[in-house]
């Protein structure tokens, strides 16, 4: 893949960077990622309920986890992105876990260790003004100066994560010797953050630490200002985190963000005020126009976030910036515009991939009219490449994505983000007779049916090996049947449904 920016140019999210860090540890310990972090962190710390995939796991004494397309629970989750997401864990562990970096602990990690990981990294390279902020990056952390503590003057850290089922957030004072983990089968890792920081908002108020709670906040109500004429130049489609939106702004003061594919009733308002930002009528959200020394423009998003009897989360990012124009060759067009509506097939995922319940595995390509040159946030470079070339600092610029085509025996194959797709030329009709054969080749790609009315209704019985799955889905791509969770190898086959083994 290709560098966005140069290193160091901002800090910015990435999974992959965990996951650079699992191989390095390998690589120069010379052990298995498992292996070490049981030798230097978990047997030390006597945290006994923290595994990977690679252990012995009893999965029985697992949280459960659940979907609202299947009834009852479904297998155990697990990642083999080890250092990504593939720790299993408990809230106490996590709390013995932080006593390295209160200083109740010593021997795991240095002292100019543990100080090195709360530094602002996010400091370093392009990043907004200071506000208050669940984001804020250290080496590891998320945040190095959270909002609320940060209030009060307590240096809280934090790191959160989530995966499709599992959520957490581990919060630390190490000023204080006080901790609190919040793991959670379902929610977000952001809603596990408010309740550590509400427990430990508690606890500082039980020590004396702190003798009142401070009032959540708020940019109150707008008071409208006429819009400059070189702030309404900013409008236009911008591109963030997988999303592009459309901002259009009227002799009113007032400033909408709409998403271009959805109705025009669901645009956010926002209200031009005499400060140079946008406020929506709540008080919670205030958009600023941002041009960054690299030139480009960037929408800056503050709000505050509430939840009754929980407090107050905060954010401040640079939520999108704004897609310059790109235009096309007529040959790169017209072969851009002879994908537009189709659908293609994921063919490379393994079997018991959480992939076909949870996430689409048909990817249909749509090309927007609002967004020439641009197949969502990724700009087209070629008849058949396409890349981000977002340059964001914190989420809204998380991960790459460059998208390639290429056809083989007049089937067209997508290539994204170790994704592989194939077109509906991949996809055969199922035989209506009584019996029939699906064969694996040797390339290990799924194999696509789609069902014709004659077997509309009927019950399809597989027989399948003992490493092998299939999955129904319905017109809609819903997926009705996945052999992996059910256990069911009968299925009542959907009108113009799709079968992948």
């Amino acid at each position: 893949q290709n560098l966005k920016a140069d290193p160091g140019a901002f800090s910015v999210y990435s999974n992959d960077g965990f996951t650079l860090s699992e191989i390095m540890v390998e690589r120069v310990s010379g052990m298995s990622f498992t292996a070490f972090i049981h030798r230097y962190f978990t047997e030390p710390l006597d945290m006994k309920h923290t595994k990977t995939p690679q252990d012995v796991v009893d999965t029985a004494a697992m949280a459960g986890i659940y979907s609202p397309l299947v009834e009852g629970q479904l297998p155990q989750e697990n990642y083999n992105v080890i250092a990504t997401g593939g720790i299993y864990s408990t809230a106490e562990d996590l709390a013995k876990f932080s006593q390295i970096f209160t200083g109740e602990v010593q021997g795991i990690l240095t002292d100019k260790s543990v100080e090195a990981m709360a530094q602002e990294e996010y400091k370093k390279g392009m990043w907004p003004e200071d506000g208050d902020t669940s984001i804020s990056y250290g080496l590891g952390w998320d945040s190095v100066n959270l909002y609320p503590f940060s209030e009060y003057g307590i240096k809280a850290v934090t790191k959160g994560g989530d995966t499709i089922s599992y959520h957490s957030s581990l919060v630390v004072l190490p000023e204080y010797n006080l901790a609190a983990a919040v793991t959670s089968s379902g929610g977000t890792s952001a809603k596990d953050q408010f309740i550590a920081s509400e427990l430990l908002l508690s606890a500082l108020e039980e020590k004396g630490i702190i003798t009142e709670r401070k009032p959540e906040k708020s940019f109150g109500m707008p008071v409208k200002a006429d819009i400059p004429k070189e702030i309404s130049t900013n409008a236009g489609i911008y591109g963030g985190n997988n999303s592009v939106k459309k901002i259009e702004m009227n002799t009113a003061g007032q400033m909408t963000v709409s998403t271009p594919t959805a109705p025009i009733d669901s645009a956010q308002k926002y209200t031009y005020t005499a400060d140079g930002t946008f406020v929506n009528d709540e008080g919670t959200e205030k958009l600023k126009f941002v041009k960054e020394k690299n030139g480009r423009t960037y929408l800056w998003y503050r709000s505050y976030i509430s939840l009754p009897g929980l407090g107050q989360l905060a954010f401040s990012e640079y939520k999108m910036e704004k897609l310059e124009a790109n235009e096309l060759s007529q040959d790169n067009t017209a072969s851009w515009e002879q994908r537009e509506g189709k659908k293609y097939y994921l063919v490379n995922e393994k079997y018991t991939s959480t992939v076909y319940l949870n996430s689409a595995p048909i990817l249909p390509i749509h090309l927007d009219k609002e967004t020439p040159g641009y197949i969502s946030n990724t700009k087209i470079i070629g008849a058949n490449e396409a890349v981000t070339e977002l340059q964001i600092p914190g989420l809204a610029g998380r991960d790459t994505k460059e998208i390639y085509f290429a056809k083989k025996n007049g089937v067209e194959y997508i290539t994204a983000v170790g994704s592989i797709y194939a077109s509906e030329e991949f996809v055969q009709t199922l035989y209506s007779g009584k019996q029939s054969v699906t064969t694996i080749q040797s390339d290990g790609y799924a194999r696509w049916y789609s069902i014709p009315a004659t077997v509309k209704g009927k019950v399809m019985t597989v027989k399948m090996p003992k490493n092998g799955a299939f999955a129904v889905y319905d017109q809609k791509g819903v997926c009705i049947n996945h052999t992996v969770v059910s256990g069911k190898n009968e299925v009542i086959l959907p009108e113009n449904g799709r079968i992948v083994f």
